[in-house]
Order: structure tokens, then sequence, then C-alpha cells
């Protein structure tokens, strides 16, 4: 029976316990697609990854990022906690503070910052742009999120290789004190093709943030690097950054029993990073036939 080093990381985490776990399939080489959608479903985790040799020279390593359900193209918190294990376990070596990431949406870099405090790693994600603004009338759109807990910032569903209906509320209370409509938000994710509805709000050094993934199966996302960058992205796009600056920091998982600190960042090109901390919990094989 063949064995596959494997990783279990805590990202996005301050302090161990605090994060999105992920499980890292290290050399993922004589696993089939079909074995990756099979160990992903059985982790039970939000994403596992599968780590293969790169396809191009300019790349240090290829991930391949599965839900439970189906591969994806791009996460962000199965990006940074490969790199994290990859270099955990002397796999990869950092050229000028960068790591590359071959991926399907593409190769993309990842800063690697040790000694950063909750920024020790940050990948720049794929850009996204503004699809639609939601319309108070919407049927689908208002058992969801009621239109009394808009702002002047409508709600928006936003693309950059996954979709997600981000919404302002009015304060930090508001987010925190929310209950979500989990068959609601399925409804909403499965008509739209995206992946369900992200909440925020601004607080007095950053953003707090909850995540409703439901349309991959997942009722709250504990930290959730894509959908950050969707909100930076698209406050960035609307003009909307204000007091927050082009630099950040994110408040997440509270409310499910996690304390992530995400750090956002919109470079002088507009280009989105999005980083944290990354601690390795479980080292070990994975013995699968």
């Amino acid at each position: 029976m063949p064995a596959y080093a494997i990783s279990h990381c805590d990202v996005f985490a301050p302090r161990t316990g605090t994060g999105n776990p992920l499980a890292v399939v290290l050399d993922a080489e004589g696993l089939s697609d079909t074995d990756m959608q099979r160990i992903a479903h059985w982790l039970n985790l939000a994403e596992t990854t599968f780590v293969l040799p790169a396809t191009t020279p300019d790349a240090d390593y290829r991930v391949r990022i599965f839900t439970t359900q189906k591969e994806i193209a791009f996460a962000g918190h199965p990006s940074i906690g490969t790199a994290h294990a990859l270099r955990d376990a002397g796999r990869v070596h950092a050229r000028d503070g960068l790591l590359h990431q071959e991926c399907q949406a593409g190769l993309l870099p990842i800063r690697v910052q040790p000694s950063a405090t909750n920024n020790a790693y940050s990948v720049r994600v794929p850009s996204s742009r503004l699809v639609r603004y939601a319309d108070p009338g919407e049927a689908l759109f208002k058992p969801a999120l009621p239109a009394a807990l808009w702002t002047d910032l409508k709600p928006a569903l936003v693309e950059g290789g996954r979709r997600w209906w981000l919404a302002q509320l009015g304060d930090e209370a508001a987010v925190r004190g929310f209950q979500p409509d989990s068959y609601a938000i399925a409804a909403l994710a499965r008509e739209t093709g995206s992946l369900g509805l992200c909440i925020f709000a601004r607080t007095a050094d950053g953003l707090v943030v909850r995540a409703f993934p439901l349309g991959v199966g997942i009722a709250e996302d504990p930290a959730s690097g894509a959908a950050n960058a969707a909100i930076a992205a698209f406050l960035h796009e609307t003009g909307q950054l204000g007091a927050l600056g082009r630099r950040y920091r994110v408040s997440q998982g509270r409310e499910i029993g996690r304390d992530a600190v995400l750090t956002l960042e919109v470079d002088a090109e507009g280009e989105v990073w999005v980083g944290g901390d990354c601690r390795t919990v479980l080292r070990g094989e994975l013995d699968w036939p």
C-alpha cells in the first residue's frame, strides 16, 4: 500500500487552533483524479491540496485544490497553507522572498516573510470584478439578507474565478449577531452560480467578516482568503476603501469558535494580496490503496 507524506496546517492562525484547517498531500504523484477527490471527501475539510511537480520552470511546485465535492481553480487558505507545508518539510525554498505556485488559476506569487506578525505568507490573488448589484425587491435575495440590513453600499455579486455575494452591514455588532438562513443562502448560491454570501463591517482597525459558502456545502467558513480578497477588490473598484487604506486587517471566525486574522493589501497596480500566519499541527503519512 503506497504511503504519501501529509501535513495538517492551521491557516490565518495567530495561535494554533484559531484558523482554518488544511490538509496538504506533499507528493501526490501516483494519485488519480478520483483518488484525490475521494481523499478530500474522506478528510472532510473545507479544502485539501495535492502537490505535484511544476509543468513550467517559473513555478516552484504545482498544486491541485479539492473541496469535499469538486476541484477548484484557486482558494486563499489552501495556497498559503500549501506554501507553508512545503517550506516546513524542506521541499521548497523562497527566492528573493517569493515562492511561485502553479495552479489552475495560473502562476501566482507568494511572499514569504517569516518575521512578519500575522502576515508570514501572502498570495496575490486572481483579479476579480463586479458583476452586478442586488435589487432590494429581488425575491431570491430578500430571505438571504433582508433589505433592512443593507447600507448605502448595496450587496454585490463579485467574480474572480469564484463568485461571491458581498454585503456590507452597518457595524460590527450587526455582523457578529447575524443569524444566517442557510436554506435561503444555499438557494441564492445555487441559482446565481456563486459560493454564497459574505458579510462584512468596518471596525476601528479594519473589517470583521463572516462567510457562508453554502454553495459548496459549508455552513460557515472560519477564514476565507478568496472571499476577503474579493471584498478588498470590490471596495477598491468602487472607490470605497476610504479610511481602511490600502492595507488593513480582518477578524473572522469567532462566531464558530475560531479567531483568525487576515491581512489584506491592494498594491500600487491594484492587485490584491491576502496574507496571514500558518502553523503545522500534524505531520504524517497517508496510506491510500
